[in-house]
């Protein structure tokens, strides 16, 4: 009920007036006398006004308890149709199975309605061809199919309400799934990248280690270096990426500025950080940049996310010895475009790079450029060595969704 009347508290006023209106034309009409040569009410006054209060009143309820609400009011204006208090259609009895129809399980708010319908039926006809006449009986059966009518068809108002409504929410249910599977996503892609890349490197400088710890031990603390200065990056970039994604709930407590929490994402001004951390797995990496204009950071952040996924796999794949060549072009309408091309030089034992179409990373690059309408292929080269090639328009694609992330980055 609470829920109710935080959610509804404007229709609870107008059924509330609704009410008074009501009450207050049944006292009417139980104070007006005989003019029309038609039966009329004769009893005390009390009466007609309990009766007029116990058709009119329970409508400002209907809302909250809609069955009790329905009971006493067709009980009220079956009573009034036995007294002569008046011979209406039933436009409160209506209102009534309205709000069950609207409310109520369609087995309960049938029931309702069939035994509304044979009770404002049977005082229809008992009041007006049996106790007092005041016309044949085809007169008395037509006002009871006008109630019939009145009430079936606020009975179907109300169903075709409560259908629309359940409509919208199982839409609104569905979006909400199609928004939250989006964020597991998107989460999922940043994830990757940050840990795929990161471990990629330590993974192959581990390996130098071990093979080389006794026969080159400047090597191993070389090697060793590079995984702890790996590992820290890492770890920056995960407390970013996390700070980024508890914004909407943590972001209240104050954070110090400059803090991984609160740095942007990256961008193509730290794309020679990650060169760097290329390098130092041992493969040669050119970076070539041409940009006409400046990207929008969303979209700098995809670039720089498929540029990751890009050397992660050289790392993976082809090895130390690799040479590695990335190429970043925006032109003037601010389209971008990303190669990154290794001649598969290097001496890394996983060199069947078949797999990359089913992997996660691969994935990830297609649903980054997906999300802007853009263009992905990857590939061996005629020459040797492996070349992923993107296209990504400035903007992401119409209808589709972009991260809180990517928006405000």
């Amino acid at each position: 009920m609470r829920r109710r009347l935080r959610s509804g508290a404007h229709l609870l006023a107008i059924d509330a007036c609704v009410a008074a209106v009501v009450t207050a034309g049944y006292v009417a009409l139980a104070d007006e006398g005989a003019s029309d040569g038609l039966p009329r009410f004769s009893g005390p006054w009390w009466l007609g006004w309990l009766v007029a209060v116990c058709v009119g009143v329970p409508l400002a309820v209907r809302r909250l308890w809609p069955l009790p609400a329905l009971a006493v009011v067709v009980g009220a204006s079956a009573t009034a149709t036995l007294l002569d208090i008046t011979r209406d259609p039933y436009i409160s009895a209506a209102l009534a199975v309205y709000a069950v129809a609207l409310i109520e399980p369609t087995r309960r708010a049938s029931a309702a309605l069939a035994l509304t319908m044979v009770v404002s039926a049977a005082a229809v006809i008992t009041g007006e061809a049996v106790l007092t006449p005041s016309g044949p009986w085809t007169e008395a059966a037509g006002t009871a199919a006008l109630v019939w009518l009145i009430i079936g068809a606020a009975w179907v108002a109300g169903r075709v309400v409560r259908e629309r409504r359940s409509r919208a929410a199982r839409r609104d249910r569905r979006l909400a799934e199609e928004a939250l599977t989006e964020e597991r996503l998107r989460i999922a892609r940043e994830l990757h990248d940050i840990v795929s890349h990161s471990l990629s490197v330590i993974v192959v400088k581990a390996a130098v280690a071990n093979h080389v710890a006794e026969a080159r031990p400047q090597e191993t603390r070389d090697a060793v270096q590079t995984i702890e200065q790996t590992g820290r990056e890492a770890l920056t970039e995960m407390r970013r990426a996390l700070g980024v994604l508890r914004g909407d709930t943590a972001g209240r407590r104050t954070r110090e500025p400059g803090s991984a929490e609160t740095a942007p994402p990256p961008g193509l001004d730290d794309l020679p950080a990650l060169i760097q951390r290329a390098e130092r797995a041992g493969v040669r990496t050119e970076l070539r940049t041409r940009l006409a204009i400046s990207l929008p950071a969303g979209t700098a952040l995809a670039v720089y996310r498929i540029v990751q996924e890009a050397l992660t796999n050289v790392v993976k794949h082809a090895g130390h010895g690799t040479h590695c060549q990335v190429t970043i072009t925006v032109d003037s309408r601010g389209d971008a475009h990303i190669e990154v091309a290794d001649d598969g030089a290097g001496n890394a034992a996983a060199s069947d790079r078949a797999e990359l179409r089913g992997g996660h990373g691969l994935v990830g690059m297609r649903e980054r450029v997906m999300v802007y309408g853009g263009t992905l292929a990857a590939g061996p080269r005629p020459g040797g060595g492996f070349a992923v090639s993107a296209r990504l328009p400035p903007e992401p694609a119409h209808g589709m969704t972009q991260s809180r992330k990517e928006r405000t980055a």
